[in-house]
């Protein structure tokens, strides 16, 4: 399964795929990791030896004309799917288009329950004693794809929005690990590969 990583910070998620999955002795590649501004992540990348790439919106007229050259960049890498590891941009429906059922992103909640941008801090607002992180596939409604796992994390009496959050990103990054290698083997629903995009 040949993976295109897109990422916009410091790529933790993403080392922990490098890691476990791009070993060159299972059936998964990291063929490329693009980001929208120079971060850690590509760092990380480098460092494996993955090729990288850059497509930057202060460098296109607007937003449109981003998410084409966007999507123009991870096309040319072939990708079976395409992963959001913290990756902080919301792409267009063409770009999701492009690659159908084949964008994978994390979220650090028990979705459908706290959607957005503020999904920890909304949790402990809300009181739950239960919240967690899940892999779903990314459609145009924002965190609303398809889920295709989650893990539930406890919440603590004295936890604050930092350390519920350190403990859900830990338990995100297991989770998308053994996704995309459950994915990878097929195991997906119908047990047949996806078609490359």
């Amino acid at each position: 399964m040949r993976l295109v990583v897109l990422v916009s910070g410091s790529g933790t998620n993403l080392q922990a795929m490098i890691d476990t999955l791009h070993t060159g002795e299972g059936p998964v590649e990291i063929v490329a990791v693009g980001a929208d501004k120079p971060c850690t992540g590509l760092d990380r990348a480098g460092a494996a030896g993955i090729e990288t790439f850059v497509v930057a919106p202060s460098e296109h007229a607007d937003r449109a004309a981003w998410n084409r050259a966007l999507q123009r960049a991870v096309a040319s890498h072939r990708p079976d799917r395409v992963v959001f590891a913290g990756f902080m941009r919301i792409v267009d429906a063409e770009f999701e288009a492009a690659f159908p059922g084949a964008i994978v992103n994390t979220h650090p909640s028990l979705l459908p329950s706290f959607p957005g941008a503020h999904a920890v801090r909304d949790a402990l607002a809300y009181g739950v004693k239960i919240t967690g992180a899940t892999v779903h596939e990314v459609v145009a409604d924002v965190d609303a794809g398809p889920i295709l796992a989650q893990v539930a994390v406890a919440v603590a009496e004295d936890d604050t929005e930092s350390s519920l959050h350190e403990r859900i990103k830990t338990a995100e990054r297991e989770l998308l690990v053994s996704t995309l290698d459950r994915l990878s083997r097929g195991a997906h629903g119908s047990g047949e590969p996806r078609p490359r995009p």
